[in-house]
């Protein structure tokens, strides 16, 4: 979900590292499931303050752990305004699947 102007960054050495050891710092859990009380795999971390051209090449911006947050599929989807959810609670708490 990044553009091509982050795509040297997001292939380095040094921004994988970091990714790995934010990840590890939240345990593997997306934060904002977490927050709501559920266990779910954290899969992207994600940057709070967008990356621009203007600011990529700014550690204090792209590898401050304050700037990061470990998200699902699904909560990174929503933050970048991705696919809806494909599932639903009922108002009895069944899962409907649209």
């Amino acid at each position: 979900m990044h553009q091509q102007f982050a795509n040297p960054f997001y292939s380095s050495k040094a921004w994988q590292r970091c990714r790995r050891e934010y990840t590890k710092s939240r345990g593997g859990l997306c934060e904002r499931c977490l927050a709501k009380g559920l266990y779910t795999p954290g899969r992207q971390v994600h940057h709070k303050i967008r990356l621009t051209p203007d600011n990529i090449n700014r550690p204090e911006i792209t590898m401050n752990f304050a700037n990061l947050e470990l998200l699902c599929e699904q909560c990174h989807q929503e933050e970048h305004g991705g696919a809806p959810k494909r599932w639903e609670l009922s108002d009895s708490g069944e899962v409907v699947i649209r």
